[in-house]
């Protein structure tokens, strides 16, 4: 008898934004976040699920801030996936101070930090064992982590998208500063798409939708949810056809 758990979801993409690895206003590198995020990834691997990940570069630079600032937004752009793969070292860092193997792979060269994505390889490192994080975004100006989430997502054949956030899933308005707004424990991508809700671009819910991508938006800080889900308990909310 196998004292491994039942599992609901075996190769999960965890898509995780720059400010969730930032410090307590969502800027720099906050390390004991970092650290916190790299303690649920290890119990999730070890509870035997192939894991990827994606972050942002928000707490960091975002090149569309930097365009409304004078910067041209493709150079901006370019400036925020190098940002991308300094959270993705950090990432890497804390999960092997904890004792698990990781490879980052990005999209853009930088051979003396990390490999450059190559789909077969990722996959092949999934099946041995390893966490792999994706960095620099799709490589492409004017295109989201978001949208390279659900991209490397449907590239590794991944069972879901795990969107963490600093909220406890999708709401038809801000939570915050909005005590009445509501929260939807399901919700298809189209009426994501046409109700504008900002918790994914438009092209990255597209994508998912064209490829019967689940997505589940879930609070990202709360202990042992990422396991939970896994097993198929229902938190956050799940984002289908």
């Amino acid at each position: 008898m196998s004292d491994k758990p039942e599992l609901k979801y075996r190769r999960i993409l965890l898509k995780i934004t720059g400010e969730a690895l930032g410090d307590a206003a969502g800027h720099g590198i906050g390390i004991d976040r970092i650290h916190n995020i790299a303690a649920q990834m290890k119990d999730v691997h070890g509870m035997g699920v192939q894991v990827a990940v994606v972050v942002g570069g928000g707490n960091i630079f975002r090149g569309l801030q930097g365009s409304k600032k004078g910067i041209e937004r493709a150079t901006g752009d370019h400036m925020g996936m190098l940002a991308t793969v300094i959270n993705a070292l950090a990432l890497q860092d804390a999960l092997e101070k904890q004792g698990v193997q990781t490879r980052v792979q990005t999209a853009i060269a930088v051979a003396q930090v990390a490999e450059l994505f190559i789909r077969r390889r990722a996959v092949r490192h999934l099946e041995k064992g390893r966490v792999v994080i994706f960095a620099g975004g799709t490589g492409n100006p004017y295109f989201s982590t978001d949208t390279a989430a659900s991209l490397r997502a449907s590239e590794i054949s991944a069972d879901v998208i795990l969107k963490g956030t600093k909220v406890d899933g999708i709401y038809d308005r801000d939570p915050v500063g909005n005590p009445d707004a509501k929260r939807y424990d399901h919700i298809t991508y189209s009426e994501a798409i046409s109700k504008r809700l900002k918790v994914m671009d438009t092209t990255a819910f597209s994508m998912c939708m064209d490829n019967h991508m689940p997505i589940i938006v879930f609070d990202a800080f709360k202990p042992q949810n990422i396991q939970r889900i896994v097993r198929g308990e229902t938190i956050g909310t799940l984002v289908t056809d």
